[in-house]
């Protein structure tokens, strides 16, 4: 997806926790038809794991005739992650897919060494009007994977695991969590999960990972005695016991991994370990030199006006 340059960081709010290394609460970005919140990269912190870039989109409600519009733009160095609770996205990219995702379904596109999308609410759904509610990451590649051949891979959402019971419910999307192991295939060691919580229930954080955050949805929810509502990132420290308690019917994002191969530098929808590549894929997309998306003419220019290249961690 590509809404405006993440070379930008949030600059967010910041709170202290004894149990947390930082909270980051997200401004809001109005788009027109809908709205979008940024966790990632923020000023408090830019990556968590292999994740890079971590939006929230919506909710929100279009009204007949409208609906979502991001024009074909390109991607290189990292794997998109689109994953849904409400609505409906049409997804086309020059590999010829097109196929809609719905919620609790998975979208794993992985650009390599280039691939060109868009994202479109359906022309059905325009006429009936429709709702939009979801996440969006981008998870940078090891640096092996970087100029690997672009791939697209849809999951539906019976092939995610999920783990149940004791007023918990836990859709695994990626990784290793809870004795499940999705079929995701990854770059690097990562997790991430859907989380759903009854009111009184509460699910241990796994310290295997140096670098852990959940993502608030919906609800509340308290660690070590400290409360937070919907819509704030919370990163943990490093190899910290945790529980998350719900003290209303909660949801939330569990999410993170190993720490990257080195930092990565990011400028508009492009990341790479190699500053030299980010200038290769401005210019290859300035000289139409990405494949396009079959039957959508459109296209989002490279932006005239931007900041530097921005460096990770």
């Amino acid at each position: 997806m590509s809404w405006h340059g993440v070379d930008d960081p949030v600059p967010g709010n910041a709170f202290s926790c004894d149990a947390l290394e930082t909270v980051i609460v997200p401004r809001s970005r109005d788009l027109g038809s809908f709205a979008v919140r940024r966790a990632l990269p923020s000023n408090q912190r830019q990556m968590v794991g292999p994740f890079i870039f971590f939006d929230q989109m919506g909710p929100s409600e279009f009204l007949l005739g409208q609906g979502m519009d991001v024009r074909p733009h390109p991607h290189i160095g990292l794997s998109t992650v689109t994953y849904l609770f409400d609505g409906e996205i049409m997804h086309r990219d020059s590999l010829g897919t097109a196929l809609p995702i719905r919620p609790g379904e998975l979208n794993w596109m992985t650009a390599g060494r280039g691939i060109t999308h868009s994202e479109r609410t359906g022309e059905g759904l325009r006429h009936a009007g429709s709702k939009l509610f979801g996440i969006q990451s981008w998870v940078a590649l090891a640096a092996r994977d970087e100029e690997s051949t672009p791939t697209f891979e849809h999951y539906d959402a019976s092939a995610l695991p999920m783990i149940s019971g004791e007023g918990k419910s836990v859709r695994l999307i990626a990784g290793t969590a809870y004795g499940s192991v999705s079929p995701v295939r990854t770059s690097s060691p990562m997790f991430y999960a859907d989380v759903q919580l009854e009111a009184g229930a509460s699910l241990p954080i796994d310290a295997q990972h140096d670098e852990r955050a959940i993502y608030t949805v919906l609800g509340a929810i308290e660690v070590a005695g400290d409360g937070f509502g919907p819509g704030q990132l919370l990163v943990f420290r490093p190899g910290d016991a945790i529980t998350v308690r719900a003290t209303t019917a909660s949801r939330f994002m569990l999410l993170g991994g190993e720490p990257m191969d080195g930092p990565r530098h990011v400028w508009w929808n492009f990341v790479s370990s190699r500053p030299e590549r980010i200038e290769q894929a401005k210019e290859d997309w300035r000289q139409a030199r990405f494949d396009s998306v079959p039957g959508d003419a459109e296209f989002i220019p490279l932006p005239d006006q931007s900041p530097p290249v921005v460096r990770y961690p």
